[in-house]
């Protein structure tokens, strides 16, 4: 039996409640990006905390370009209550506008939509929306999107989907989040 070999952009998916989700978005885009491919990076839900991958991306432009696309947490035990939903919607609804622009534009090889499921579980993004991005992208851009509770929808439209799982984690024995490590 002989198969098809063939190319065109995937549909990636990284879920789970696992660490680990955009870093390996981030690893995905360094290594398009190393092999001359553009990228564009917009993470919702993650504010203003400093992170590394936001120091590097910055000096890999303009083959790796990053929006902060989100004001902060939405679950509870991580929210800032100074942000109101109004203002999450608002922020989110910017970043998503922004990924149809990109999308659409067809100028660049790689997609992230780093916590685009976060949002959706949030409210402030629709499943249908998203799934309509997922059906209007170019035929050869790679589409990867991030964050827990993956809906069936997203996994069937997916290409390729991992699940991340947490075994064990510092948290649980009280270690705070390490720069380098956790952002």
């Amino acid at each position: 039996m002989t198969t098809a070999r063939h190319r065109k952009g995937l549909v990636l998916v990284f879920t789970g409640d696992g660490k680990g989700k955009t870093t390996a978005a981030i690893g995905l885009s360094v290594r398009a990006a190393g092999h001359g491919m553009r990228v564009r990076i917009i993470q919702f839900i993650k504010g203003s905390w400093r992170t590394g991958e936001q120091a590097t991306l910055r000096r890999l432009a303009p083959e790796i370009e990053l929006t902060r696309a989100g004001r902060g947490f939405t679950i509870e035990r991580l929210r800032d209550a100074r942000i109101s939903d109004e203002e999450h919607g608002t922020a989110a609804r910017a970043g998503f506008e922004e990924a149809r622009d990109v999308v659409a534009a067809g100028a660049v090889d790689v997609v992230v939509l780093d916590e685009i499921l976060g949002a959706i579980t949030a409210d402030l993004i629709s499943l249908p929306e998203v799934l309509a991005l997922i059906a209007a992208k170019p035929p050869m851009l790679h589409l990867i999107l991030t964050g827990r509770d993956a809906p069936a929808a997203i996994i069937d439209a997916a290409d390729l989907v991992t699940e991340m799982r947490l075994v064990k984690h510092p948290f649980t024995a009280g270690v705070v989040a390490q720069k380098g490590v956790e952002f």
